[in-house]
């Protein structure tokens, strides 16, 4: 089957999915970093929600940025550590871009909080659902028929609609999504779909360094470009096909394998 993962890694560059599959032997170990910061990442964002419960609407801003912050320091300490105990290679400037990106999330909302609770007149408890809706966290899912697997990051529940949620640590657009996360959101929107028996029209991803969360409308060219990069994906895995790639000196000076690359 062909992970979600795969078609992230293939709307970066194809090139970069072919040598990961067939020449680098770390592609597990990296997969699996990913995989644990991502769910540091949600686990923080549930102990905000709990904190947020024990805020009062007579409370100032700072005092609902020391509330939301409780217990955040140690937790992420404890977390990180546990990851480098897993032998990954968790590095500090990932560590302190967690944290710095953690603080940020909680001055937003400490003002947010603080705006809702005036205008409502309200503690923040029983505002809750306005800043966390009904949720579900690190979903698998997956389709036979389509050989397509992978975990949805964040799945909101409102009025009995469901609302897949990409989190992404990367720089935004200055307006909209990246086309690969639009991709990587529809590829969630089908599997639930699938799994729901559900119409899946919009989606969201949100990143986190400057707290929005953009929508996606899940149109039909969406659909039939990722079912363009599913057989392109296909044939790089399966058919153990080269693909043919223009070089992108922005993109590939990011990209770990460039030296690998250019040298083929």
């Amino acid at each position: 089957m062909i992970n979600i993962s795969s078609i992230k890694t293939h709307m970066f560059c194809p090139m970069n999915l072919y040598i990961q599959t067939y020449l680098d032997n770390e592609e597990n170990n990296n997969y699996q970093l990913a995989v644990e910061i991502k769910k540091l990442k949600i686990d923080i964002l549930d102990l905000i929600q709990k904190n947020m419960r024990k805020i009062k609407k007579e409370m100032t801003i700072a005092e609902i940025e020391n509330e939301l912050s409780e217990n955040i320091d140690s937790f992420i300490e404890s977390n990180t550590n546990a990851i480098i105990s897993m032998n990954l290679a968790l590095d500090e400037s990932q560590v302190n871009e967690i944290i710095e990106n953690t603080y940020f999330n909680i001055k937003i909302t400490a003002l947010k909080i603080k705006q809702a609770m005036n205008m409502h007149k309200k503690d923040a408890f029983a505002l809750t659902d306005m800043f966390f809706p009904n949720c579900m966290y690190s979903y698998l899912l997956k389709d036979p028929q389509l050989e397509l697997i992978g975990i949805c990051d964040k799945i909101e529940i409102i009025d009995g609609k469901y609302y897949p949620v990409s989190l992404k640590s990367s720089n935004p657009p200055l307006k909209g999504v990246w086309n690969q996360d639009a991709i990587e959101l529809v590829a969630d929107a089908i599997l639930l779909e699938e799994e729901f028996d559900t119409e899946v029209f919009v989606g969201f991803v949100y990143y986190e360094k400057i707290d929005e969360k953009r929508p996606v409308v899940m149109d039909v060219n969406l659909r039939k470009e990722l079912f363009e990069v599913i057989r392109e994906v296909k044939e790089i895995k399966e058919n153990n096909k080269i693909p043919n790639v223009k070089i992108n000196p922005k993109k590939c000076s990011k990209c770990e394998y460039e030296n690998i690359c250019l040298k083929k």
